[in-house]
């Protein structure tokens, strides 16, 4: 028995989310699929974390173990044999029975992208969310500095979060603007559920001037879902990559 580390990559609109649902099309559902063909037997995959309906990964962590001799690159040319084209594993690497996926993970890299523009684009449909008017991206970004560093996130997680703490500390909070797209860069040890969709809304909550960049410490201390802005769309989020201590091997 043996330990294999994969990166994947998937564009989340096919599917509805991560986890296995009886009867519906997911990402670890199709993965588990394919690993079974070539195992030879169920095999369990675990993620370094769930992501939701219509979120994208470039870079999602999970770990399986397997009976087979098969070397970390024979998995991953194995693996995207058996695919579909909206789901690829990047690498693939052996690793100790002590990794495991989610708890090894010590950081994350969230990226979400808002379209901010008169008219929609259709061919980003899936990947961006359409807010059609401008955005006071310095407003964005003086309420985004508020929201760094280790606090009490209760009113930007959704309202059944299971966590058992709403302690998070968020280390990069970029807003940047990107041609016609803003672009928000989140990471940090850990998030809560709907946490960076939650971020970006409250942010562009500001951006559209509807409440000032000063509001947010009093909106993080009124520990309240229903004081932060709306969840933004899950199509706009990508998971862009899972950290851990480098004795592991795995990059970034």
């Amino acid at each position: 028995m043996g330990r294999v580390q994969l990166t994947i990559a998937y564009h989340g609109a096919a599917y509805c989310g991560w986890q296995v649902q009886p009867g519906l099309p997911t990402i670890q559902g199709t993965l588990q699929a394919a690993l079974a063909a070539i195992e030879g037997a169920p095999v369990h995959l675990t993620a370094s974390g769930r992501t939701d309906t219509g979120v994208h990964a470039l870079a999602q962590s999970a770990h399986f173990d397997t009976t087979r001799p098969h070397s970390a690159d024979t998995w991953r040319m194995a693996l995207n044999a058996h695919l579909p084209p909206d789901i690829a594993v990047l690498a693939a690497h052996r690793v100790p029975d002590a990794f495991h996926a989610r708890y090894s993970a010590i950081g994350k890299h969230y990226r979400y992208r808002v379209l901010s523009r008169n008219a929609r684009c259709p061919f980003r449909r899936d990947r961006c969310w359409f807010v059609p008017r401008a955005l006071d991206v310095d407003a964005m970004r003086r309420a985004a500095a508020h929201l760094l560093g280790r606090h009490d996130f209760t009113s930007l997680r959704a309202g059944d979060c299971a966590a058992a703490s709403p302690v998070r500390t968020i280390t990069r909070l970029d807003v940047r603007p990107e041609a016609d797209e803003i672009v928000f860069d989140v990471e940090g040890e850990g998030f809560l559920k709907q946490m960076v969709r939650n971020i970006t809304g409250t942010l562009v909550h500001v951006g559209q001037g509807r409440r000032p960049p000063e509001w947010i410490p009093q909106m993080l201390a009124g520990r309240h879902r229903a004081h932060a802005g709306e969840t933004a769309p899950a199509w706009g989020l990508a998971l862009v990559a899972v950290h851990y201590p480098p004795h592991f091997g795995i990059g970034a």
